[in-house]
């Protein structure tokens, strides 16, 4: 059984009650926008973590490296910018990631890899590989990429699919000399993770700056965590991971990894307490870690990890639903993060994390963080002031089943319309 509000996306379109599709959308000036206001997040912090478990920042702070001088310190008007049809005639896009100057790979639920070249969708499928991924559920398919930092010399991606049992696949995948297409045959099977559940499959793969490939996951599913995953550091589930995919076969550990030895908990694991970490991004610039974790029923929540802190933070789940009480009490010691935003249901069900914004065509938008809503299309800036306080505000009204955004060569950012099947990209009026 799924739970609208308590899953990852619906990334098959609602039946009915739909938002009018748009692909333009509605932009709101900055003073009057509906719901600008940061929410507050809570103060109350647990103690320092004891018992051996690793000690999580209270409240992540900005990295030293980060050039704040570099960054807009208020956010534009949003009424001069529109989000613009690249490419349409997809099916259930999911994931989006830039391959080169003008070219785009888009993820199809169903299983296919799309290449768009200049703005035009191939025909052929890069990549099909429906005959071994399941998504008989909403949640399930084939949901997240991620390029290899030296794909242009080695033609290797990594993805993230459910197969036909509905367990999580990690997979590499290699490029043809011609760069047309990929070969469905040359798949390396990294990590597959059975799934209780059919919904909160994660989904989201990015490199960091450290040249290590992050993995989030969720929970397993169903609602509540029953198992209780966020926490248990015996399992995969409810977690970030982050591997080494050049260093071992088919990957290595980390040796900074908070777990490293195995002793207390999964080798794999980066951080934990995660709910279903759907999209999650560094700033190409700073190496800060942004990860967008889907609330339950009440509370959508940005989390923030500064380029070079080191793992072990405990996002909450699920003693929390962002920074609010959820179920139980933590042990005396153990120290949850907070997150930096978050917004209640009224406001959205389902949050996709997008990235910090790091093109050259709009520095009007430098430094802002974007993200948005999957059920409503609204699309926020977040924004770091000078005194450390976060921002957050309305920017657009897409009209959109905003699944996920994504980012090219350049830095410049689009999202995925499940709606209407399109990529659509930020630009000025």
């Amino acid at each position: 059984m799924l739970f609208v509000a308590a899953c990852s996306p619906q990334l098959k379109p609602p039946a009915d009650g739909g938002v009018p599709a748009s692909t333009s959308g509605t932009a709101y000036p900055a003073a009057s926008v509906p719901g600008s206001t940061a929410y507050p997040v809570a103060s109350e912090a647990f103690p320092t973590a004891t018992q051996g478990l690793p000690t999580a920042t209270q409240s992540p702070t900005a990295s030293p490296l980060a050039p704040v001088s570099e960054n807009v310190t208020a956010f534009p008007d949003p009424r001069a910018f529109t989000w613009q049809t690249v490419a349409s005639g997809l099916e259930r896009p999911t994931d989006l990631a830039g391959a080169g100057e003008g070219r785009l790979l888009v993820l199809e639920q169903p299983g296919r890899v799309r290449l768009i070249v200049n703005g035009g969708l191939q025909a052929a499928p890069f990549l099909d590989i429906t005959d071994r991924v399941g998504s008989q559920g909403n949640e399930q398919g084939l949901l997240g990429i991620a390029l290899h930092p030296q794909f242009a010399e080695n033609g290797f991606f990594y993805l993230d699919y459910t197969n036909r049992a509905g367990a999580t696949v990690i997979s590499r995948f290699q490029t043809l000399a011609d760069g047309t297409r990929a070969d469905p045959a040359s798949e390396k099977i990294l990590l597959t993770i059975d799934q209780p559940y059919a919904n909160h499959n994660g989904g989201s793969l990015a490199f960091g700056p450290d040249g290590m490939l992050y993995i989030g996951t969720g929970d397993g599913g169903s609602a509540g965590d029953p198992q209780g995953n966020g926490q248990k550091l015996t399992t995969l589930l409810g977690k970030l991971l982050r591997i080494d995919v050049n260093g071992g076969d088919p990957y290595a550990i980390p040796a900074d990894n908070p777990f490293a030895d195995g002793q207390q908990g999964r080798k794999e694991i980066w951080a934990y307490g995660l709910r279903n970490p759907w999209r999650f991004s560094f700033d190409r610039l700073t190496g800060d870690l942004w990860i967008a974790d889907v609330g339950q029923n009440a509370w959508e929540e940005i989390n923030f990890q500064s380029a070079g802190a080191p793992g072990g933070v405990n996002y909450g789940w699920n003693f929390r639903e962002g920074a609010h009480p959820y179920r139980g009490e933590p042990p005396a010691g153990l120290s949850l993060t907070d997150p930096v935003a978050e917004y209640p249901h009224p406001e959205g069900c389902s949050v996709t994390g997008g990235f910090v914004y790091r093109g050259e065509k709009l520095p009007e938008f430098f430094g802002i963080y974007l993200y948005g809503d999957y059920c409503n299309g609204r699309v926020w800036g977040l924004l770091r002031q000078p005194d450390g306080s976060w921002q957050s505000q309305l920017l657009f009204e897409t009209g959109t089943y905003l699944s996920s955004f994504g980012e090219d060569v350049s830095g410049e950012l689009y999202l995925l319309d499940q709606r209407s099947g399109s990529v659509l990209t930020l630009t000025r009026k």
